[in-house]
Formats: C-alpha cells, structure tokens, sequence
C-alpha cells in the first residue's frame, strides 16, 4: 500500500543498520580506552572526551570514551570480575 500511495520501496535488509551486540560495543570502548591509555599514559579522561579510532575495515569511529568511562564507574558493582579486571589492567580510577 505504502509503495502504490506514496512511492516508497519496503527496506532492504542491506538498507538496515547493524544491530551490534552488548560484547561488540564493550570491545569498541575497551579498545579506544587502551588505545587513550597508550597514548597519553593514563585514564583521566574528561567526560566529554570523544577518542576517534579506526574501524576493522579503517573507517574511522568517534567512541564517546568520557562518558562510557563515567557511567561505567557509576555501575561498577553491576560488572563482571573480567570487565573490571581489564578495566583494572588500564588503571581505571574506580
């Protein structure tokens, strides 16, 4: 009905955003986390820091590190041993 009425096409499934999983964004912050904490040698990162890093295919993504690491220390007891051993192992101030 919408394509006669109004000329739409239905979305294609490659039309479609990628849903990423809960473990793929926890890696992609891990990952600008390590890669802040390489560089500038700790983790006082402001909370409006926005760290840009490269993608798996060299795009480049802007992870909004500031506030990931913000809200993780507010949920700190909601953790997992591993995720707060490898944010440990970065020297995050709890």
């Amino acid at each position: 009905m919408l394509e006669s009425v109004l000329g739409l096409d239905p979305a294609v499934e490659a039309d479609l955003p990628v849903r990423r999983t809960q473990a793929d964004r926890w890696a992609t912050h891990l990952a600008a986390a390590r890669q802040f904490r390489a560089r500038e040698g700790h983790l006082r990162v402001g909370r409006n820091h926005v760290e840009d890093t490269a993608g798996d295919g060299g795009e480049s993504t802007s992870v909004r590190l500031g506030g990931w690491l913000d809200n993780t220390r507010r949920r700190a007891d909601k953790l997992t041993p591993e995720r707060r051993a490898e944010l440990d192992a970065l020297g995050m101030r709890w």
